[in-house]
């Protein structure tokens, strides 16, 4: 059965006791703040590590989300989210009015919201730009532009 990558994202930070007792239960790595944790769990698929490591973990630690750390074949990340008893049912209920399951309600709707925020930042972008022209010509801005990214390449900047 194949091992799935898993990254968990807490609601708080744990305490070093918290993650010691969990990391009985389950190997695990914390990050530096212990708000995120990276597991493996053997299951069929992605979906169902994800499931089997929530079971394991929700009551002992302050889970928010489980994400797939690694994209699957079509690029995707899969992401477990519980939601309390009223959103779960407000949820089924604009799902089934949609004609849709819940899941894919959410895939959808997530989709639009991502998409919407994209275009939103290159219209901000291309606004940001047309500023940036009202004072220099086409030619020294991409110059600037060329300047900057080859020093970004190069390091940090202080």
């Amino acid at each position: 059965m194949p091992h799935h990558a898993l990254e968990v994202t807490l609601t708080r930070p744990l305490t070093t006791d918290e993650l010691h007792h969990a990391a009985r239960t389950w190997p695990l790595a914390a990050n530096h703040d212990a708000t995120r944790l990276m597991a493996l769990m053997s299951a069929k698929t992605s979906d169902r590590a994800a499931h089997r490591l929530r079971r394991r973990l929700s009551t002992r630690l302050p889970i928010d989300v489980i994400t797939t750390h690694y994209p699957d074949m079509s690029g995707q990340i899969l992401i477990n989210v519980t939601f309390p008893p009223a959103t779960r049912a407000a949820l089924k209920s604009a799902a089934h009015h949609a004609g849709r399951t819940p899941e894919r309600f959410i895939e959808l709707a997530l989709h639009q919201a991502l998409a919407q925020h994209h275009e939103q930042e290159a219209d901000r972008l291309e606004r940001a730009v047309h500023r940036l022209l009202a004072h220099t010509t086409p030619g020294q801005l991409l110059s600037a532009v060329g300047h900057a990214l080859t020093r970004l390449s190069e390091g940090p900047t202080p």
